[in-house]
């Protein structure tokens, strides 16, 4: 259970980055709304759908389903440190572009697409964590509060400090990844 909220933290993180972002553009009660939902929404439902296949592929890998999880985990951190970096990298050149009379995010199509792109590395994290058999029913409730959680408490930080915290939230939910595939793969969760 310990691993299981160690991913759901690490997975909410990016959403919390997100909408640190959406946030620093001004929200109402409508754009939290949204963002609560969306955003719950695809990062519970990618790992569900992942943790459904790992479960039937699991019985197949036997105990070779441990390593293959660990190293998912892992490549899933890697790739997300590198998408942080890029998206760190970018941002300081689009920051002079940006239009300030358009909330950044808000729109319900934006939102969907981004909840998308948020969610697509969590299939494999789902995947992960079906070759370790966590339950269904615990990972929805445990991934989907906490995602919905950090992605508010992004909303409102973004909103009171800005945008310039947000490419370390997705940082860090790379390296927290990361760390749970390590101690993964040496036993320790």
């Amino acid at each position: 259970m310990f691993a299981l909220a160690l991913v759901a933290v690490s997975l909410g993180l990016s959403n919390f980055a997100a909408s640190v972002g959406i946030g620093a553009g001004g929200i109402g009660a409508r754009t939290r709304l949204r963002v609560g939902v969306i955003f719950g929404a695809f990062e519970t439902g990618m790992p569900l759908l992942g943790l459904l296949l790992g479960h039937g592929l699991a019985a197949t890998l036997g105990h070779a389903a441990h390593w293959i999880g660990a190293g998912l985990l892992i490549a899933t951190g890697i790739y997300a440190v590198i998408q942080a970096i890029r998206s760190s990298l970018s941002q300081r050149g689009a920051a002079a572009k940006r239009d300030p009379d358009t909330p950044a995010g808000q729109r319900a199509g934006r939102l969907l697409i981004t909840g998308a792109a948020l969610s697509l590395d969590n299939l494999a994290v789902g995947f992960a964590l079906g070759t370790f058999h966590v339950s269904l029913v615990a990972a929805a409730v445990v991934i989907g509060v906490v995602s919905v959680a950090m992605s508010l408490i992004g909303l409102e930080l973004g909103h009171r400090i800005g945008a310039r915290t947000g490419g370390r939230g997705e940082l860090l939910g790379g390296l927290v990844l990361i760390g749970v595939g390590a101690a993964i793969a040496a036993g320790l969760l």
